[in-house]
């Protein structure tokens, strides 16, 4: 990500090049500060909080994402790349905002009651109705958020997310702790909104009044609509599992799946998506050079690979102390679950890296030609997997995930100036000395004694570590030069 402005046209290499640098930093260096805390308070909560409180809020996600991926940051997207982006731009993209959040909250409102009788919940109209709140905030989010993007500030954004985070960390352990139950999972996110609102109006100094006037404005519309008829089929390939699980299983069983896909997505979730936001801003300022944006893509992916893989294959062959060490005892179901479906991930973290770059580029229907695809296999497979339970759907994740993958790399590749050749060039280093690591870690556990689930856990991923650094030493030099420049901010 750090070598995006290598070719740039339109600006000097040096400055785009430092410009992108610091953004990733400060975008996923603070990501990672505060996730190191949100973590610890998130594993808390799962230690307190039942399988079944867990399963009830998996149940509101699915109608909560769904009108969230219409919340209006299609329409911020749109802003970022506008070559004229000033005040009155900027009162109708916040005139929108506002009028498309309340109208979302009221259908969420009005439809509390609908998926409570689907899922046969009562339990979830409520949770629903309280969580509309959100959609108050998301105006005074995304105003400010496309504001500090076009002029590549991270850092503020960086600094707020990282306060809004601590204060959703709080609210969970003191909901949690409190006696909550399942509301904790409502007033974590409830607060942490709230302050990122705050703090992102403040940072980016856009409190003004919106306009209703959109004469002008058809353009931010069009391109927020196309993203936004994209994020669908995301959704449905995202949420289909939930939804069709959560009519056949109870809560303990939902929860125990959700919980699993929760801490095998941790990285592609929670860390792939703030380098992404830096990758669509330095991409768009390329987009006229495709070569650039090509040799920008493959070398992001590496340098990302290189932490994915020994992260998923380190999960898939740990999964059992690690489940009973992070989660505790009363999770141990999950073991096989995260095993298996940690197998699925690197695909998707791949998968997820495409659509900043074409959307950058000035073609949006590429992502939402790839979300009808998923949007078709996926919920497929789960439908016919989740009559076999929980690995059931696990394997639906396996079967259906290549296959996935195969068809929007064949879409997009070429539409961004890369072969496919040149992205299996690019993370094969890794995906060698990650295998490696993960067939001598499950050697080792085999070999050892009975011993305690952390000391196990500690053990095996200090093997697992010298393991994968070994190999990329041994037999992938190139590739750690390329990380080691890239902290060392050299030229590659």
């Amino acid at each position: 990500m750090t070598e995006i402005a290598a070719e740039s046209p339109n600006q000097p290499p040096d400055s785009l090049r430092n410009q992108v640098r610091s953004a990733v930093i400060w975008r996923s260096g603070t990501q990672i500060a505060g996730q190191m805390i949100t973590w610890v308070s998130t594993f808390l909560v799962i230690r307190v909080l039942s399988p079944s409180d867990y399963g009830l809020f998996a149940m509101t996600q699915v109608v909560l994402v769904l009108l969230n991926m219409l919340n209006g940051y299609g329409l911020a997207s749109a802003l970022i790349q506008r070559r004229d982006a000033g005040l009155r731009a900027q009162r109708q993209l916040f005139g929108m905002l506002i009028l498309l959040n309340l109208a979302l909250g009221a259908a969420q409102f009005l439809a509390a009651p609908v998926a409570a009788a689907y899922y046969r919940q009562p339990m979830v109209a409520d949770l629903l109705r309280v969580q509309a709140l959100l959609y108050i905030a998301t105006p005074f989010i995304a105003l400010p958020y496309a504001l500090l993007a076009r002029e590549m500030d991270f850092k503020r954004q960086a600094k707020v997310n990282f306060a809004s985070g601590i204060g959703g960390a709080l609210a969970a352990l003191g909901g949690a702790y409190g006696g909550l139950g399942v509301w904790t999972l409502v007033l974590a996110p409830v607060t942490l909104f709230a302050i990122r609102a705050i703090g992102m109006t403040w940072a980016a100094r856009s409190l003004m009044w919106p306009s209703f006037d959109f004469r002008g404005a058809g353009d931010i519309a069009r391109f927020g609509g196309v993203m936004a008829f994209g994020q669908i089929f995301w959704f449905i390939q995202s949420q289909a599992d939930v939804f069709i699980a959560g009519r056949l299983f109870d809560p303990h069983t939902l929860g125990i799946y959700t919980t699993s896909l929760f801490l095998t997505q941790i990285f592609v979730s929670k860390f792939v998506p703030p380098l992404n936001e830096v990758a669509f801003t330095a991409y768009a300022r390329l987009k006229d050079d495709k070569a650039a944006v090509g040799a920008a893509f493959v070398k992001s992916a590496r340098v990302i690979m290189v932490v994915a893989l020994p992260f998923y294959l380190g999960l898939a062959a740990t999964a059992g102390p690690l489940v009973e060490v992070v989660l505790g005892p009363k999770w141990a179901e999950a073991a096989p679950i995260v095993h298996w479906l940690a197998l699925a991930m690197p695909m998707m973290t791949l998968q997820i890296l495409y659509a900043p770059a074409t959307d950058a580029c000035g073609r949006p229907g590429i992502g939402a030609q790839n979300g009808m695809v998923g949007a078709v296999l996926l919920p497929a497979a789960f439908l016919i997997g989740v009559h076999w339970g929980l690995l059931g759907l696990v394997a639906a994740w396996l079967a259906a995930y290549p296959l996935y993958f195969g068809i929007s790399s064949w879409r997009t590749l070429p539409v961004i100036g890369v072969r496919f050749r040149d992205l299996v060039e690019a993370v094969t280093p890794p995906a060698l000395a990650a295998v490696a690591m993960a067939l001598i870690v499950t050697l080792v556990d085999g070999l050892l004694p009975a011993m305690g689930a952390l000391a196990r856990l500690a053990f095996l991923g200090c093997t697992g570590a010298a393991a994968y650094g070994a190999w990329l030493a041994i037999f992938a030099r190139d590739t750690l030069a390329q990380v080691y420049d890239l902290v060392r901010k050299r030229r590659s």
